[in-house]
C-alpha cells in the first residue's frame, strides 16, 4: 500500500474538533475557549463536530455519533485538519465501523495521542494515510509551558523541512488543568541511550498499551522496516510496561523493527533509569537495535508531534542522541 500525505496546514485552514474517545463535555468551557484562541492565533479557523459534547455514563458518546463526526470531518472539503478533543479508553470501538474509503478519498491531517493511538495506527494500516501523534485540542488550553509543544506542532504540520528533535528545557507532570497559575516545572536532562546504534525506518506506535489492542487484527500496521515510538501513562508501572513490550516483541514481524524510541514516563510510574535499562537488556531481541528513552512525548508536557507512517532516523552512541523525523 502506498503512503498518502495530506497537504500541509496553512494559515486560514479550518481544523475540525472531534471526540472519538472521551467527550468534550469533560473540558471546562474556559479551557475550550483558551484552546480555540490559541489555535486561532496560529491562523486557523476552528469548527466543532455535531456530537463532540454528547456524553454518556462513560463520559463518551455512542459509536454511531463518533463515527458520524469522523466521517463528516473527512467528507467536508472545507476541513483541512482534524484534532481530537482528548484521549480516553474506547477509541478502538470505532475501528470496524469506519468507512476507510472516505478517509482514503479525502486525506486530512488527524492529530491526537493516548487512546487516539488506536485510531491513528488503524487509519494508517487501512489506507496508507500518515496520521500524527501530537497534541489534542485540549492540550492547546495550557497557558504556560506549552511553547515547545506548539513549536513542534507547527514544524510537523505547517513546514516542509526535516524535523530534528531537540529536548525541551523543562517538563511538567502536574495537573495543569486544575490550576493554571501554580505549575511545577522540572529541568529536562534530555533523552538517554540504552542500546547504541543507528537506524532508519517507518514510525509506528504511540501509547503502548493502546497500540497493543491492535495486535492480531487487520488494524495493526506492519512492523517491517519500522522505528517503534512507544510511551505509557500513570496506569502502567514497570511490570506492565515490560509485559506490554514483550507482547510487541512476540508479534510475528517484530524482526522488522530497526529501533525503539521511548517517551518520558509520568513520575507516578516510578520508572527509574536502571529499571528501564534492566527491562530492555533482559530482551535478547533488542540487543542489536538502538533504544533511546526519555524523549519529549507521552503523558507529560511538553510533547513533539510525530508522523505515524512517516520516517525517522535515529543515532545513539554514548551520551549522544540524534532523532530526525519527516513525512
Amino acid at each position: 500500500m502506498d503512503k498518502v500525505r495530506a497537504p500541509k496546514l496553512v494559515a486560514g485552514d479550518e481544523i475540525r474538533i472531534i471526540s472519538p474517545s472521551r467527550s468534550m463535555s469533560l473540558i471546562a468551557v474556559e479551557q475550550r475557549q483558551q484552546a480555540e484562541r490559541k489555535l486561532e492565533k496560529l491562523g486557523f479557523k476552528i469548527s466543532y463536530s455535531k456530537n463532540c459534547l454528547e456524553s454518556d455514563e462513560f463520559v463518551s458518546s455512542s459509536i454511531q455519533s463518533r463515527i458520524e463526526d469522523l466521517h463528516e470531518a473527512f467528507f467536508d472539503s472545507n476541513v483541512k485538519g482534524i484534532l481530537t478533543t482528548i484521549g480516553g479508553y474506547n477509541c478502538n470501538q470505532l475501528l470496524k465501523y469506519i468507512d476507510y474509503s472516505i478517509i482514503a478519498s479525502n486525506p486530512k491531517r488527524l492529530c491526537g495521542y493516548s487512546d487516539i493511538t488506536a485510531l491513528s495506527n488503524a487509519i494508517y494500516a487501512k489506507t496508507g494515510l500518515i496520521t500524527y501523534s501530537g497534541p489534542h485540542f485540549s492540550t492547546f488550553a495550557m497557558r504556560y509551558g506549552n511553547e515547545f509543544t506548539i513549536e513542534y506542532f507547527k514544524k510537523m504540520m505547517m513546514q516542509d523541512e526535516i524535523v530534528h528533535i531537540h529536548p525541551s528545557d523543562q517538563w511538567s507532570d502536574d495537573p495543569w488543568f486544575m490550576d493554571q497559575e501554580n505549575r511545577a516545572f522540572i529541568q529536562n536532562e534530555g533523552p538517554y541511550v540504552i542500546n547504541e546504534g543507528a537506524a532508519e525506518g517507518t514510525i509506528i506506535g504511540g501509547n503502548q498499551c493502546t497500540f497493543n489492542l491492535l495486535h492480531g487484527s487487520e488494524y495493526m500496521p506492519s512492523l517491517a522496516n519500522s522505528i517503534l515510538f512507544i510511551e505509557d501513562d500513570f496506569e502502567a508501572g514497570p511490570t506492565t510496561f515490560d509485559r506490554d513490550l514483550q507482547s510487541i516483541i512476540q508479534q510475528l514481524d517484530f524482526t522488522g523493527v530497526k529501533g525503539i524510541v521511548i517517551g518520558r514516563f509520568q513520575k507516578s510510574v516510578d520508572m527509574k533509569k536502571d529499571v528501564l535499562k534492566q527491562i530492555i537488556k533482559s530482551k535478547s531481541e533488542l540487543n542489536q537495535i538502538p533504544v533511546i528513552a526519555d524523549v519529549d512525548f507521552g503523558h507529560t508536557s511538553p510533547l513533539i508531534t510525530f508522523p505515524i507512517g512517516g520516517q525517522a532516523s535515529i543515532k545513539a552512541k554514548g551520551n549522544i542522541v540524534e532523532i530526525s523525523i519527516s513525512e
